[in-house]
C-alpha cells in the first residue's frame, strides 16, 4: 500500500496543488493599490503550479476575450464534421459590425475561407468576423462546450436566448480571471477539443496585432499566446508566456474604470503593462531585457 501511495504523495509535494506564491501576491497587491476601478488578476506558473490571485473568481466582462471560446466552438464543430476549416463563406452586408474592421470593408457576396475569418477574429480582434463565426457556430453551442469542459461561469451572452439580463451587465461575454487562464492552459496543453485543434488555435493566438500592452513588456523573441479585451469602462488581457524557465499564464481584467480614454496612457493599460513587466522579471530574474528607448513610436497600432 505504501508503495502505491508514494507517487501520489510526491505529486502533491512537487506541484503543491495550486500553492499560493505569497511573495508574488504581495507584489501584485502593491501594484494595484490606488487603481481607480475594479481589478481581477490570476497568475499561474505552469511549471511549479504556484499561483497568485486578486479577485480571481469575481465576474468580469470579457469584451473581445470571449472570442477565444468562439474559436473553441468552431474547432469543436470542425472536429464533429459539421464545418471545415477551409470552407468558403459568402459575406453579406447584413453581417457588418460597425467599426473599422477589415472584414467590414468586404463587398456584398465576396468570398472568404473560415480559416481567414478565424485568424481575423483572433489576430485583429475583428468584430464582424467574430459575430459571423458566432452565428455559424451558435452561441448556445459555444456555451454548451464551455459547460461540458468544466467552465462554471464563462459564457457568451450576446445573441444567446435567455442571457439578456446578464448581457446588460457584462456585455458580449462574462468570465473570471481564473477561468480565462484555465482556457488558455487547456489550449496550451492540447486539451481543448483535441491536440490538433489546440495547436491550430495556439498558432492563431500567437499572431496578435494588438501587442502594445502586456506583450510589449515581454521580449519579442519569446513566444506568447494572448487575447485582449477592451470597452470604455473595461480593459483586459490574458497571456500565456513560453518563458525559458517555464511557461506561465496570467489574466488581468479591469472594470468600472474611472479612466475611459482610448489612449496608450489609459490607467488600465499602464497597469496591464506593469503587471506583465513584473511577471516577466519575477519568473526570469536574470533577464536584463527591457523595451527599447523610443519604441512607443513604433507601437502606435491605431
Amino acid at each position: 500500500m505504501k508503495c502505491k501511495l508514494l507517487p501520489f504523495l510526491l505529486l502533491v509535494t512537487s506541484v503543491g496543488f495550486a500553492q499560493t506564491d505569497k511573495k508574488l501576491t504581495a507584489k501584485l497587491n502593491e501594484l494595484v493599490k490606488g487603481f481607480n476601478g475594479q481589478v481581477g488578476i490570476y497568475v499561474q506558473n505552469l511549471k511549479t503550479g504556484k499561483t497568485a490571485a486578486i479577485n480571481a473568481d469575481t465576474l468580469f466582462p470579457t469584451a473581445s476575450m470571449i472570442k477565444v471560446s468562439i474559436q473553441c466552438g468552431l474547432m469543436d464543430k470542425i472536429e464533429k464534421g459539421q464545418m471545415q476549416y477551409n470552407q468558403k463563406l459568402v459575406y453579406r452586408d447584413s453581417l457588418l459590425y460597425k467599426g473599422e474592421d477589415i472584414l467590414g470593408s468586404f463587398k456584398d457576396k465576396d468570398t472568404i475561407e473560415v480559416s481567414k475569418v478565424a485568424l481575423l477574429m483572433i489576430t485583429m480582434s475583428d468584430n464582424t468576423a467574430s459575430v459571423w463565426l458566432q452565428k455559424l457556430v451558435g452561441g448556445p453551442y459555444i456555451n454548451n462546450w464551455l459547460e461540458q469542459n468544466g467552465f462554471k461561469v464563462m459564457r457568451v451572452n450576446s445573441r444567446v436566448p435567455g442571457r439578456e439580463a446578464i448581457r446588460k451587465r457584462y456585455g458580449w461575454g462574462v468570465t473570471t480571471p481564473y477561468e480565462m487562464c484555465r482556457l488558455f492552459t487547456m489550449i496550451r496543453e492540447g486539451k481543448a477539443v483535441n491536440p490538433a485543434a489546440s495547436q491550430r488555435m495556439y498558432r492563431n493566438m500567437g499572431r496578435i496585432f494588438w501587442d502594445d500592452k502586456a506583450i510589449s513588456q515581454i521580449p519579442p523573441y519569446i513566444q506568447t499566446a494572448s487575447k485582449q479585451g477592451a470597452l470604455d469602462e473595461s480593459k483586459s488581457e490574458t497571456v500565456l508566456v513560453n518563458a525559458p524557465h517555464g511557461d506561465y499564464v496570467f489574466s488581468i481584467i479591469t472594470n468600472n474604470n474611472k479612466d475611459r480614454r482610448w489612449l496608450s496612457d489609459n490607467e488600465a493599460y499602464i497597469l496591464i503593462r506593469k503587471v506583465s513587466a513584473l511577471l516577466w522579471h519575477y519568473y526570469e530574474p536574470k533577464s536584463d531585457w527591457k523595451p527599447a528607448d523610443g519604441i512607443e513610436r513604433y507601437m502606435l497600432n491605431e
